[in-house]
């Protein structure tokens, strides 16, 4: 509205017009005619309209769907998932058996190195305290020793 309360004049507005431009139509170069056998020509077929026109074409048959594959029993995530348990399993009795392998052959080594020292041992005690008396070697007489005054006087 203007100032003084009129109303505003229409407003007129300029008409595009767009008219398409056309394509020439496209070449196709012609298919190549393969010899068919006579047999296996489809037969034409030829339909009326509603409004009496006449359209005569080769009848097509109908595209089958694909046929749904039959579903299993059992769904395979149920399958997967025990054949994961199976698999579980099957690594953990292997652990099991590692585990006790080498519990195992801690035990024996440990065993091995007791009987080496026992052996080592008894031979240390055989020669230390055998009766064969002196093989040779330095003797030495120990006295009654006196020490006064930080020296010694034997």
């Amino acid at each position: 509205m203007y100032p003084d309360h009129t109303p505003h004049p229409p407003v007129q507005r300029a008409v595009e017009i767009h008219h398409p431009t056309p394509y020439p139509p496209a070449t196709v170069s012609p298919a190549p005619i393969v010899p068919v056998q006579p047999g296996t020509v489809p037969a034409v077929a030829s339909i009326l309209l509603p409004d009496g026109r006449v359209v005569t074409g080769y009848a097509i048959n109908p595209a089958q769907p694909e046929p749904i594959a039959a579903k299993p029993p059992v769904s395979r995530t149920a399958v997967n998932v025990a054949l994961g348990g199976v698999g579980f399993l099957a690594v953990c009795g292997g652990l099991i058996l590692l585990t006790s392998f080498i519990a195992a052959l801690t035990a024996f080594i440990t065993q091995l190195i007791t009987l080496a020292a026992v052996i080592f041992g008894g031979w240390i005690a055989v020669q230390i305290f055998s009766a064969s008396g002196h093989q040779g070697g330095t003797t030495v007489n120990i006295r009654k020793a006196v020490i006064k005054r930080n020296k010694f006087y034997s």
